[in-house]
């Protein structure tokens, strides 16, 4: 039996998403799309770890999916690739701001004052 080689990310959004912040001059950017790009290994980060973690106000860059197992109490700018309906929901419900990579990749392409997450 052949082994499949480990070809990369096939959801051309990722895909699409790895190249632009390829390009980035900031390590962080370069980072987030190596860690993007690791096949099966995405992070997966619950709210509670969020909450536990995070000081008011801060932004949090997760480069894979927000699931929405416990509280948040704090209110904070969360950024990632994808989330659970139940997470965006309790996110938007205690005021915090939810957006997916590329957008916040628009607002701040230095990828200053974030804290990287998972």
């Amino acid at each position: 039996m052949k082994r499949r080689k480990n070809i990369g990310p096939t959801n051309p959004r990722l895909v699409k998403l790895i190249n632009i912040l390829n390009k980035s001059k900031s390590p962080l950017w370069k980072d987030v799309a190596w860690r993007l790009s690791l096949q099966r290994r995405r992070a997966e980060v619950n709210i509670s770890k969020i909450d536990k973690y995070a000081s008011e106000g801060e932004v949090i860059l997760v480069p894979g999916k927000v699931l929405g197992n416990g509280e948040i109490t704090k209110k904070v700018t969360v950024v990632a690739f994808n989330y659970s309906e139940s997470a965006k929901k309790k996110l938007l419900d205690a005021g915090c701001e939810v957006l997916t990579i590329d957008e916040y990749f628009e607002k701040n392409p230095e990828g200053k004052n974030v804290r990287l997450m998972g």
